[in-house]
């Protein structure tokens, strides 16, 4: 029940003007769209998950710690210093993303880095730089 609430918080609430949601989550069995309709009426349910545009993680390997992976390398490649202020931080975050990758690797942030130096092979599920709604 909590979770269904929480969907339906953020589609009328927080992401009221957005067309669609994109959700990426684990795949715990209550994160479905079937705890909407049994929290909420068939038809509110049905809107809320029109709403939302559903990804899971893998259920067998560690999505979690590639994205610690990506933030690690962030870290160390572009915030291993104090940054003075806002603008300077989303300057400098906006220039690291955006530097020169690998074929097998475009799109993917930071997975060029950490997987051509350390010759590893976990892609991530979707693509980073797909635009949403």
């Amino acid at each position: 029940m909590d979770y269904a609430h929480v969907l339906k918080e953020l589609a009328d609430i927080h992401f009221a003007n957005a067309k669609t949601i994109i959700l990426v989550q684990d795949n715990l069995n209550i994160h479905s769209k079937a705890s909407l309709y049994e929290a909420f009426p068939a038809a509110d349910a049905r809107r809320l998950v029109e709403r939302f545009e559903w990804h899971y993680t893998p259920k067998h390997g560690s999505w979690l710690d590639l994205a610690e992976s990506e933030l690690g390398v962030l870290s160390s490649q572009c915030l291993d210093r104090r940054i003075p202020d806002k603008q300077t931080l989303v300057e400098e975050i906006a220039a690291w993303g955006a530097r020169p990758q690998c074929q097998s690797h475009q799109g993917q942030l930071a997975l060029h880095d950490s997987q051509c130096t350390y010759q590893t092979q976990a892609p991530l599920p979707f693509n980073l730089n797909e635009s949403g709604d």
